[in-house]
């Protein structure tokens, strides 16, 4: 029988994974208060329906950067989905594109841009971090946009990857015979060194990140693509407010699903602020902690115009491939759309701040 709730996902999944690679899929960074935190913060709200209005055909799709979407949601980008399932990024490529909802791919995927761009029926995006090897970021791009991809994501809460005791506890490192794939080996190789007490992702984080950029180094990306940029962790106005400047097409409020800053402001609470900062000139999107459909909704009360959700579809993926992905999507827009009936609101745009109480 298939899952009815993304809680009966994790739990198949858990059950499925090694010990090791189900705590680099969940762990967080330092204490790990923010796992909890992002949660939390959605719990303290509560939803304000209206009745006597005609709900007898909801309508969640709404339009991003230039593409429907058939629900205000999409798949944010984490690396090596083969951790969860062989087919890895194809598997959920392919569900997505049946949902009709947008995958963000992260440059560190498990398959190549162009098998997943061949499997999707859907937005693709491509997600990067800022590395050393300049030259190693632009050919990722040139790919992207000759796969069909339609935007990038840029990162920018991870000038290094964060403390993550389970990972280190476990010398968790890329498994043998499964890499970054669209990543040259030589640029890859610390993530694959397993040492005892010592997390082989963070090693490699210090290695071939680059923590020196700033804001105008945007403008070299800029030169490189047409492709609509949107900066992914941003939980302060002012760098909302930046982003605008800066040309920026979306921001993700995000807090990397609780794996960097520990004691981070939850996304969620940082949504109002980056809403009212960018004032519309740019699209916004939650990410962290979307479990229930009503989150969904949430967030477009306090402004978002969609979220991303994460860890599920890799719940999904472990459970059943790309049925399980499918599935967990189903989940969430079926609990949506329900929402939408027993909100009284029949168009995404008719969420609104007045549908929303906080406690």
């Amino acid at each position: 029988m298939a899952a009815l709730t993304l809680r009966e996902y994790r739990t198949e999944a858990e059950g499925r994974l090694p010990g090791p690679v189900w705590d680099f899929l969940e762990g967080g960074s330092g204490t790990e208060s923010m796992l909890s935190a992002g949660r939390a913060a959605l719990d303290r709200i509560r939803l304000r329906p209206r009745c006597l209005v005609d709900v007898s055909a909801c309508d969640p799709g709404v339009t991003l950067l230039g593409s429907r979407w058939a629900a205000p949601l999409g798949i944010a980008p984490m690396a090596y989905h083969q951790l969860a399932h062989s087919e890895g990024e194809v598997a959920t490529a392919r569900a997505a594109g049946a949902a009709g909802v947008p995958l963000t791919v992260s440059m560190f995927a498990s398959r190549t841009l162009e098998d997943i761009a061949a499997a999707a029926s859907g937005p693709l995006w491509l997600q990067l971090y800022w590395l050393r090897r300049r030259e190693a970021l632009a050919e990722l791009v040139r790919r992207a946009e000759g796969a069909g991809y339609e935007a990038l994501v840029l990162t920018v809460d991870a000038p290094r990857v964060a403390h993550r005791p389970r990972d280190a506890r476990n010398g968790f490192a890329v498994p043998a015979g499964m890499r970054a794939v669209n990543v040259d080996p030589a640029v890859m190789a610390a993530s694959h060194g397993g040492v005892a007490g010592e997390s082989a992702i963070a090693r490699h984080s210090r290695e071939q990140f680059d923590p020196s950029i700033t804001w105008s180094d945007l403008a070299w990306l800029r030169e490189r693509t047409s492709l609509p940029l949107v900066l992914k962790g941003v939980l302060a106005s002012e760098d909302a407010e930046l982003a605008v400047k800066y040309g920026v097409d979306a921001l993700v409020v995000s807090n990397h699903g609780g794996r960097q800053l520990d004691f981070a402001v939850p996304a969620v609470d940082a949504l109002e602020g980056i809403v009212e900062a960018v004032d519309g000139r740019c699209r916004v999107i939650l990410d962290g902690a979307i479990r229930h459909g009503a989150d969904i909704a949430k967030a477009l009360c306090l402004g978002a115009d969609a979220v991303f959700v994460g860890r599920p579809v890799l719940w999904g993926l472990a459970h059943s491939g790309a049925t399980g992905v499918a599935g967990v999507l189903r989940v969430l827009m079926d609990e949506f759309e329900e929402v939408m009936a027993l909100m009284g609101a029949p168009r995404v745009g008719d969420f609104g701040n007045s549908g929303i109480l906080h406690h």
